[in-house]
């Protein structure tokens, strides 16, 4: 099967994106962070909400895409071996290199810890629980912060892994291929009834925590969403009504987001008092129905305009591929770095939200440029072979997009 270089692209994309609402998370209010700086920036929340409501499903459904392509090439058991080693060996190393820069600016801000990162490094490192929980993830003795997509997408490939292994055969060819062609409107239909029920019963009893094992409103979304890029990775007709179907994804992604973005500024902008058409719990409802409708077909309308944009070999999409892992772990530690050095400096609402970026894409390209892909002891650590395959584009990161 030929290379798919939108999947490429629109990683490398999702990837940018991210490191944007990082950065804007230092100035949105109301939304924790680990460091927020007193330049609240009002406009910037709502782009950041519109991306928010599908931008960590993008990265699980192109993981699930991207494993999909590559699982029949090799053996399922050298398929977990090479996840594994290019999943946990970059978490370990971004919880101890990389993530106590961000606990350490947190617990500043906080003021739960003396002046000094080499003195909260030493204290950091031992891995026991801090009594005083000065950052996010203290009683646990460390964290991984950004990080916490990595174990989430082990353990999903492994039970991706696992189940393709057991299930491989003609009959799960058959409903596979049925499940793409003639049974393709499931996959246009089914999800967004799926995310509905999620934000409506499961979300509420079970909050967002990033720890992987009691996270079931997250695995509720991710997880299907995962194996919905799996299934659909090699089926042709999927693939071919997705592209047919293009502009009516892209219509009802911008009718949804249209309705939930305009109940949520009528939440805000309307007076308690003022009269209603509906109850409450009725508006309520209407908003996670346009949420859920929103967050599929916008998926959908990015996996088609990608396919029909982006399907070329771009000359700078093998090294930006690459770049994807590094960049990655980096840039959130590079993002808190940043702005708690420049909050001090009182520079203003322009200034510092633009050095702050400057920061996090400056460092994450030097470093990686000048110091993780030239050090072959470093590249394992960031998700990158020790040397690099010389005359080939680099393999798709095992990061959707990752992040």
């Amino acid at each position: 099967m030929e290379r798919r270089h939108d999947i490429d692209t629109l990683r490398v994309a999702a990837f940018a994106v991210l490191i944007l609402y990082h950065a804007g998370m230092v100035y949105v209010d109301g939304w924790g962070f680990h460091v927020k700086s007193p330049h609240v920036l009002g406009w910037v929340e709502w782009p950041m909400v519109l991306v928010n409501r599908w931008r960590m499903a993008l990265l699980f459904l192109l993981s699930g895409i991207t494993l999909g392509l590559a699982l029949p090439r090799r053996s399922p058991l050298r398929w977990a071996g090479d996840r594994s080693w290019r999943l946990l060996l970059p978490l370990v190393a971004g919880i101890v290199l990389v993530v106590p820069m961000q606990a350490y600016c947190e617990a500043r801000l906080l003021g739960t810890v003396e002046p000094g990162f080499w003195a909260f490094l030493a204290r950091y490192l031992q891995l026991r629980p801090w009594p005083e929980a000065g950052f996010a993830g203290a009683e646990y003795g460390f964290t991984w912060n950004h990080l916490w997509y990595l174990p989430y997408l082990w353990v999903y490939s492994l039970v991706a892994i696992a189940g393709w292994a057991a299930l491989r055969g003609t009959a799960a060819t058959r409903a596979r291929d049925w499940l793409c062609s003639r049974g393709r409107w499931l996959l246009w239909t089914l999800p967004p009834l799926w995310m509905m029920a999620v934000l409506v019963w499961i979300d509420p009893r079970f909050p967002s925590t990033h720890a992987l094992a009691d996270d079931w409103g997250n695995h509720a979304e991710y997880f299907p969403v995962f194996v919905a890029g799996l299934l659909a990775s090699r089926g042709e007709g999927f693939w071919e009504g997705l592209v047919k179907l293009r502009w009516r994804f892209a219509s009802v992604a911008f009718a949804a987001a249209t309705v939930y973005m305009g109940l949520r500024v009528a939440g805000r902008v309307l007076p308690a008092e003022a009269p209603a058409l509906l109850p409450p719990q009725a508006w309520w409802l209407v908003s996670r129905a346009a949420h859920a409708l929103y967050w599929w077909t916008a998926l959908l309308a990015l996996l088609a305009w990608g396919k029909v944009l982006l399907d070329r070999p771009w000359r700078w999409l093998p090294y930006a591929t690459e770049a994807v892992f590094p960049w990655y772990v980096l840039h959130q530690s590079l993002t808190v770095a940043a702005a708690y050095w420049l909050i001090p400096y009182d520079l203003g609402p322009v200034a510092e939200p633009l050095l702050v970026l400057i920061a996090t894409i400056g460092g994450c390209a030097v470093l990686h440029e000048l110091v993780i892909r030239r050090t072959p002891l470093l590249r394992p650590l960031f998700g990158l072979p020790a040397r690099p395959r010389a005359g080939r584009a680099p393999a798709p990161a095992v990061l959707p997009a990752r992040a």
